[in-house]
């Protein structure tokens, strides 16, 4: 559950702090966070606890070098539908976040109706998305590609304040 930043606003300094923290360093040992937020081990784990019960935080994971397991493009993927009936919509979206190279599926305004960022590991498995998933896809009326050549920013914290 995502929450609004109304909702946001009504936790405290320290839990803030500790979504702070948990975002950079998700494996940091209980004991150690308790020291960071100046709060007893047991009130720490107690917080933590109620923000994973509340939805702040929805899961821990880690996050892989997409170089070094062997994926050297991130790309987006932009694309329209030709009609706009609910149905056919949720059966492509189903396929489309189906596949392993998705890594986000967004509705979008503007020009195209969907932006995906996939990774593939090089231009002929990317050129095989396009061709062999995109294109068949019943109902995609219109795709754009673009290939990142720089990663500038990339993260997934998001400001607590």
């Amino acid at each position: 559950m995502i929450k609004s930043s109304q909702e946001l606003s009504g936790l405290d300094a320290v839990d803030k702090q500790i979504l702070e923290i948990l975002q950079s360093e998700g494996r940091l040992a209980n004991s150690e966070l308790a020291k960071r937020v100046h709060l007893s081990p047991p009130a720490t784990h107690g917080r933590v606890k109620r923000l994973e019960q509340e939805g702040y935080i929805r899961q821990y994971v880690a996050l892989l070098d997409r170089h070094r397991v062997g994926y050297d493009n991130l790309c987006f993927v932009e694309f329209s539908l030709q009609l706009h009936h609910h149905d056919k919509i949720q059966t492509i979206l189903n396929t489309v976040t189906s596949w392993p190279e998705v890594l986000e599926c967004h509705n979008v305004t503007g020009e195209y109706d969907y932006l995906l960022k996939i990774v593939v590991k090089n231009t002929q498995a990317l050129e095989q998305f396009i061709s062999q998933r995109m294109i068949p896809l019943e109902g995609v009326a219109k795709i754009h590609t673009s290939l990142v050549l720089k990663e500038v920013k990339a993260t997934t914290a998001i400001a607590t304040d």
